[in-house]
């Protein structure tokens, strides 16, 4: 049975399930209150997982070899299986640079996950503040072990064949046009 996990990423601590666990997804929107349409990215351990849930054009490929594992969420289209079970015609794909989450993505494969907080609040990073206020609402929490940035990842999407900013986090437009 898949779990509802809070564990570390690089940036902030992530709320998530695995990528086509319907109740799992759920009770993500109901604890953190989120509208549902917003989606949720999709965090993968390598380039590979990624491949199996999108479809990705050559520039899309570059942007992910050069700033992934990292602080960068990329919107691509997804695979039909993705959007046959959960809906998501494009889905955000990050690999974090983070052991313990990559550990996590390895054994339980891609994973749908969001930071942890009240939809539209900052995110929660000390850990015996998420323990208090969730570990009754998730299956586990797994704690970081290593520093993170604290400051969500930035999220892009590549349009007319250049990268466009939807959320800017640790990498900026300019780093992300450097070298396109």
């Amino acid at each position: 049975m898949s779990k509802l996990t809070i564990f570390p990423t690089d940036t902030v601590y992530g709320i998530g399930c695995d990528l086509f666990d319907t109740g799992n997804i759920r009770r993500i929107y109901d604890i953190k209150q989120r509208p549902n349409d917003k989606p949720l990215a999709c965090l993968c351990a390598d380039l590979d997982q990624i491949r199996q849930i999108a479809i990705l054009s050559e520039k899309e490929e570059q942007l992910i070899r050069k700033w992934m594992p990292g602080p960068l969420t990329l919107v691509v289209k997804s695979q039909p299986s993705v959007k046959k079970k959960i809906g998501y015609e494009t889905i955000g794909v990050r690999i974090p640079d983070c052991r313990k989450a990559l550990e996590l993505l390895r054994k339980r494969g891609p994973m749908l996950v969001t930071s942890v907080n009240d939809s539209g609040q900052p995110p929660i990073n000390d850990i015996f503040m998420l323990k208090e206020k969730y570990q009754n609402l998730v299956d586990e929490i797994i704690e970081a072990d290593e520093p993170f940035s604290a400051l969500s990842s930035t999220v892009a999407t590549v349009h007319d064949g250049k990268p466009k900013v939807l959320r800017e986090g640790e990498i900026t437009l300019s780093q992300l046009l450097q070298n396109f």
